[in-house]
């Protein structure tokens, strides 16, 4: 029998999110390719169109002009910003779909956004949505097809249409046992164009891999609508032949965990740590956790040894009484005390900072800005809070939604629903937190000395006088602002 041929791809463009495009750090669709080799594994031949590097949806039309049977838009849920259902990718992801339509191909999409806002997709012309995790979904989907029958209500975590009604069906559990799952279909990737832009920037080469999928923490305006509040692992076996085989295809040695979460099975860390030492393989990585975890659990001292050189950690505020607002389930002395067990041990701490929730004051802001100075950590990430369906977050300020509902890219900040402060404030106090983070930061290193600096550090150090006239500058408005809200 001719094997079907199934065209996969995603709807984030990296040059169309100014931003990330200008941080020459893009990942390949890690969802993507994976869902492909679980079609390869079932007997399709899979291609891929990679829309990360382009420029333009248009490029779309040479793949589909090769007749592919069916095109599956499948985001990469592992990546954060795909989370955001940014409109510019959005409507990117109606150009592919409706170029495909064009030329009767059959459409099915898996991403955050279209699950959220399925009637959306379908209107643009998709035969179906596959609502959360989306391999099963979809290989019952094609089986059905290639039978020569139609979409049917007994396919579960589906939406599609029957003489023009949408039938949403029942959810479908999440996948438990995600060795069962094949490794990503790499070889669809084309690694040296992104390490091409990558050399581009100012940080090594990374590539990305996941060990999880979901979180079982309740943070109020934390959306997931993929993998939702379950937590499966994969095991440090499965996890470690992967690394090998993109070390050995790829050169490459330093990645991305990009769990929401890290290692929060017990044991897994030091089962992760031991394995490598018995394999001799020697790698740098970054993670996602929390600050809580960290404190609790005795896993520091493997993660470290294991080659953890950087946790991004969720601390959000300095405020103890918004972290409780946001159901964050963190404290103030366990976000000081893990940055300080991570730094003794030479790991970077970076911080995830949230301006703009509910009822945040003027002092709360201060209280977060002196947390920053107090706890001294290497990098820090600023954001507003951002509303998304499916949160009891979206729930409390939908009220407040006008015409937008979703930033435009992932700089676009503005405030959906009515903050103590407007937009304008919090992309100046942005700004402003970004500048005291790095001129306190260039005293610090002027302060240890000058030998043992790297490049990102000199950097800093060079740019200090600038951030000091910009700290004053961007204040300055802080405080005009502020009065003219008032």
């Amino acid at each position: 029998m001719v094997k079907k041929k199934v065209l996969f791809s995603h709807s984030y463009y990296y040059p169309l999110d100014v931003k990330q495009w200008n941080n020459k750090t893009p990942y390949p669709p890690l969802g993507t390719v994976l869902a492909a080799a679980v079609m390869r594994e079932k007997g399709y031949h899979v291609s891929l169109f990679d829309t990360n590097l382009c420029f333009s949806p248009d490029a779309i039309f040479q793949k589909l002009n090769q007749s592919p049977d069916y095109f599956v838009l499948y985001d990469d849920g592992f990546n954060y910003l795909t989370k955001m259902c940014l409109t510019t990718m959005r409507e990117a992801a109606f150009e592919m779909i409706g170029y495909a339509k064009k030329l009767n191909i059959p459409v099915f999409v898996s991403s955050s956004d279209s699950t959220d806002h399925f009637e959306k997709y379908l209107d643009a012309g998709a035969t179906a949505v596959m609502l959360g995790e989306a391999e099963e979904t979809l290989t019952e989907c094609l089986e059905v097809l290639d039978k020569g029958e139609g979409l049917h209500s007994n396919i579960l975590g589906l939406a599609f249409r029957e003489n023009g009604k949408t039938i949403r069906t029942a959810s479908r559990k999440v996948l438990k046992n995600l060795d069962d799952l094949p490794l990503p279909a790499w070889d669809l990737v084309d690694v040296d164009a992104y390490k091409a832009v990558w050399k581009q920037g100012k940080y090594p080469f990374h590539l990305n891999l996941a060990t999880t999928r979901g979180c079982p923490f309740k943070c109020n305006w934390c959306a997931k609508p993929i993998y939702g509040n379950k937590y499966n692992s994969r095991s440090p076996e499965h996890v470690i032949k992967e690394i090998e085989l993109l070390k050995k295809e790829y050169d490459v040695s330093t990645f991305w965990m990009c769990d929401d979460i890290f290692g929060l099975k017990p044991g897994w860390v030091k089962k992760f740590n031991t394995l490598l030492k018995e394999k001799g393989i020697r790698i740098q990585y970054k993670i996602q956790s929390r600050a809580d975890l960290l404190v609790k659990e005795n896993t520091i001292e493997s993660l470290s040894e294991s080659g953890l050189y950087e946790v991004w950690i969720g601390a959000e505020s300095g405020s103890q009484r918004v972290l409780d607002a946001m159901d964050k389930g963190t404290t103030l002395g366990q976000i000081k005390e893990s940055t300080q067990k991570l730094q003794d041990l030479g790991v970077r701490v970076a911080y995830f900072i949230q301006y703009g929730y509910l009822g945040e004051t003027a002092e709360e802001i201060q209280a977060t800005l002196k947390m920053i100075a107090t706890n001294k950590p290497d990098d820090i990430g600023v954001s507003v809070s951002y509303p998304l369906p499916g949160t009891p977050f979206y729930d409390q300020v939908k009220k407040d939604f006008e015409a937008k509902q979703n930033w435009a890219d992932s700089d676009d900040l503005a405030m959906m629903f009515q903050g103590t402060f407007n937009s304008a404030y919090y992309k100046i106090l942005h700004r402003y937190t970004h500048k005291v983070f790095r001129a306190a930061q260039a005293k610090r290193f002027l302060a240890k000395g000058l030998s043992g600096l790297s490049t990102r550090d000199w950097r800093t150090l060079v740019a200090w006088p600038v951030n000091e006239v910009l700290k004053v500058r961007y204040k300055g408005q802080l405080r005009h602002m502020k009065n003219t809200n008032s």
